[in-house]
């Protein structure tokens, strides 16, 4: 069932992110000028390659998701995030109810350059909700919460410091699988948007656009060129 709403207030991590930033180095004896990169501009022709992409992404997601995990609910909402000063990021979460959200930014919609990209990244962030990654995430989070909470308690230590390694067990609980998960939604994002119409291969390229995070350690992000040889081999295979 598709539907494309507006969000007013929405929070979870960021799965695609470009932050863009800068400053000058030294005061400016002219006028104030632009202190950051201008925010892409949505026209209406980005406007009708998102409600394009919906149109023929979410079916075949929703597919997907009732052959792999008819355990979960299936019926995703597709929104726009429109909350002023957003970077180009594009996210999955759950509402109240469980109901998947894929949610957009509007500099993400305007930063795409072509409908396959747009189509990739839409799939990819269906396949996180597909392969049940924000559950599993809570569950390492909960574990690692646990086991270091527990280490400070049984040597001993007050009640402040053992608060404080729950938060930091629930961290590095959080990001253990994270670069895995990610490999995951490239790979079955590839078919989703292979199977509506567009090439994964080309819009895997999106990637270019971002900062390649390298291979660091409790990373959240594995290394962009890892994540295009998932995608080119998924396809090949396709």
């Amino acid at each position: 069932m598709r539907r494309i709403a507006c969000l007013a207030l929405i929070v979870l991590a960021s799965c695609v992110e470009v932050s863009q930033t800068g400053q000058p180095t030294r005061p400016a004896p002219q006028p104030a000028v632009a202190r950051r990169p201008a925010a892409p501009v949505v026209t209406r022709d980005k406007i009708q390659q998102f409600l394009t992409v919906v149109q023929r992404v979410e079916p075949v997601a929703e597919r997907e998701c009732r052959s792999r995990s008819p355990q979960f609910n299936c019926d995703f909402r597709i929104v726009v995030d429109d909350r002023p000063g957003q970077p180009i990021n594009a996210y999955q979460t759950l509402d109240r109810n469980g109901q998947p959200i894929l949610a957009f930014t509007l500099p993400m919609i305007a930063s795409v350059r072509n409908a396959d990209e747009l189509a990739f990244v839409m799939g990819h962030e269906a396949s996180h909700h597909i392969a049940g990654h924000i559950p599993r995430q809570q569950q390492s989070a909960a574990a690692g919460a646990l086991i270091l909470g527990g280490i400070a308690a049984v040597t001993g230590a007050g009640q402040e410091a053992v608060d404080q390694a729950v938060r930091v067990g629930a961290g590095v609980g959080g990001r253990v699988f994270s670069k895995e998960y990610e490999l995951e939604a490239d790979a079955l994002g590839t078919v989703i948007t292979h199977k509506s119409g567009y090439d994964p291969v080309r819009g895997v390229a999106f990637f270019s656009q971002i900062p390649d995070p390298g291979n660091r350690f409790l990373g959240t992000h594995p290394p962009n060129a890892q994540r295009i040889e998932t995608v080119r081999r998924v396809a090949a295979g396709l």
